[in-house]
């Protein structure tokens, strides 16, 4: 089963979900959102399934940095050009698998729905 992979790599929790990956043996295939970027359609098909607050990233440092008038009366449709504009926003890792959407790591949760 190959799965796609989104994130950031040198994010920690990225670095770890991957080398949990390649530990189970399956296979992946990397979405690098630095050199890729992040396409609307699929964050709005995320939003869809898990909810736009699941995938924002309101932690980060790239979030904190924003002017308060980007912070203030975010909706769905202000996340995701968020999201787009600034894919580190974007909470890390994003799995797609056959069975859904991953977002984060959390080994029981991967091990449940990937194995």
């Amino acid at each position: 089963m190959t799965i796609q992979f989104y994130g950031i790599p040198n994010c920690d929790t990225v670095k770890k979900a991957r080398r949990w990956l390649d530990a189970q043996g399956i296979d992946y295939a990397f979405h690098d959102y630095k050199k890729e970027g992040a396409d609307a359609g699929r964050l709005a098909q995320w939003c869809d399934a898990v909810g736009w607050g699941a995938l924002l990233n309101k932690r980060g440092t790239t979030f904190r940095k924003l002017p308060d008038a980007d912070k203030e009366g975010i909706d769905r449709e202000k996340a995701i050009a968020l999201m787009v504009e600034h894919p580190s926003m974007i909470k890390r890792p994003v799995v797609e698998h056959a069975g859904g959407l991953l977002v984060g790591f959390g080994e029981a949760e991967w091990s449940a729905a990937l194995q």
